[in-house]
């Protein structure tokens, strides 16, 4: 018995390899940048949607900066007794900040899309974990 309790533990074996996670597994559909690289009907159809959503957001932009400035005449036309100061405020304490806020909101729509665009063209694969 005491040969028994005197043998060494059993020797633990390290096995290696690629981690389970970053295994690469087969696609479970086409991936959408071979669609488009081979210009495909479904990568052609997929070009067109990102460009027609950036029409849209620019088409959107222009026109807020055209009602933002087409109104401009009706605003300077109301009140002719001030119209010196009026027209120095509401240039310079309404246009251009609400133009500001009209391009700030047209390139987050656009990146907006960029990202959508790319995350329907990545391979799930490819993507890195956040």
């Amino acid at each position: 018995m005491a040969e028994e309790q005197q043998q060494a533990p059993p020797r633990r074996e390290i096995v290696t390899g690629v981690p389970r996670g970053a295994r690469r597994r087969a696609p479970a559909h086409t991936p959408a940048r071979s669609e488009i690289s081979e210009q495909t009907t479904l990568g052609a159809t997929y070009v067109r949607a990102l460009m027609r959503s950036q029409l849209r957001a620019g088409l959107g932009a222009l026109a807020a900066l055209a009602a933002l400035v087409g109104s401009l005449p009706l605003v300077f036309a109301v009140p002719r007794a001030r119209s010196g100061p009026l027209v120095w405020l509401v240039l310079g304490l309404l246009v251009y900040p609400v133009m500001w806020l009209i391009a700030r909101w047209y390139v987050r729509r656009a990146e907006r899309n960029e990202a959508d665009f790319t995350g329907l063209v990545m391979d799930p694969a490819d993507r890195s974990p956040q």
